[in-house]
């Protein structure tokens, strides 16, 4: 059995632990708080501009003039991997990570390039050690200081390789914010943009009636100058630009609050440490003055 001093040393180690960690998921709570109030009041304005190119997708002339929609032949995936820049998070980037492996070794088997564009360290760091090409690796700003400004420039990034022919899809993989206790890797369609009919496609869809699901009077009650291809492709940036900030926001609330689980738990079974460590303390201490006693009362009865 451990000595008294030793497990004085470990008692202590095991509190100070314990009053870390307890601090980390204090901080973690109160940045989720903030990052998830942010990522909240940011849905409605990513469903008002989605309205609005629904709304003009009817108007468009034709996919020919809308490079951003024209599908061509996959040979080579491009990946926006959104992860993290620091550890201590639980399982949140290990479940990533591998789910992002699984899809790319899958895409591989079936002949065609991957490549990659990276928000956070962990993710640069993990995909660089298993040979995989990262073409662009986004340092500054941090993911949990990144602005609007910050996605506008990744959002460039990707439809700038995309109509370069660098790449021929673009997908999205990041973690998607269910829950205080659920957070799941995404995977989502970014570019050719499937997810919007354009032209005759949307009068199509809409069965004749103005895109969007509006009112005539939406459709028709405005003027388009100069045309509605020219506003179409220069609301079409906006729109990209908003769902990269929305996977950035869903990311960063996933890792808060997977961090903050992960403090808890470490802090939880710290206390349940000290506890049997103050068990196995007293019992040793107990032990001590028994053989003690037990030597004082045998001199004395010795000497008597």
């Amino acid at each position: 059995m451990a000595n008294l001093k030793e497990l004085r040393g470990r008692i202590k180690s095991v509190a100070s632990i314990a009053q870390i960690t307890r601090a980390m998921e204090m901080v973690a709570s109160m940045k989720l708080r903030k990052v998830q109030a942010k990522a909240q009041s940011f849905h409605p304005y990513v469903a008002e501009i989605r309205q609005m190119l629904e709304a003009l997708a009817g108007k468009v002339t034709g996919e020919g003039d809308v490079p951003l929609f024209q599908g061509r032949e996959v040979r080579t995936v491009g990946f926006l991997v959104i992860a993290s820049d620091r550890g201590l998070c639980g399982s949140y980037n290990s479940n990533l990570l591998f789910g992002l492996k699984k899809v790319a070794d899958a895409l591989i088997a079936q002949g065609k390039q991957v490549k990659f564009w990276v928000y956070g360290r962990k993710a640069y760091a993990w995909l660089t050690r298993r040979g995989f090409a990262v073409e662009r690796f986004f340092v500054e700003p941090a993911l949990d200081k990144a602005d609007f400004a910050a996605a506008k420039l990744v959002g460039q990034a990707l439809v700038d390789a995309f109509t370069t022919g660098s790449v021929d899809e673009v997908r999205l993989y990041y973690t998607r914010f269910q829950s205080m206790i659920k957070f799941v890797p995404s995977e989502a369609q970014f570019l050719p943009i499937r997810s919007i009919a354009v032209g005759e496609r949307a009068l199509a869809s809409a069965g004749g009636k103005p895109a969007g699901g509006g009112s005539a009077a939406r459709s028709d009650d405005f003027l388009l100058e100069p045309d509605a291809n020219t506003v179409f492709n220069r609301l079409l940036p906006r729109y990209l630009e908003t769902v990269v900030f929305d996977a950035m926001l869903q990311s960063l609330t996933s890792e808060h609050a997977s961090r903050r689980m992960a403090m808890k738990g470490a802090t939880d079974a710290a206390v349940r440490m000290n506890k049997g460590l103050k068990k196995v303390y007293n019992r040793a201490r107990q032990e001590n003055i028994t053989k003690e006693l037990l030597d004082i009362v045998g001199g004395a009865n010795a000497v008597g």
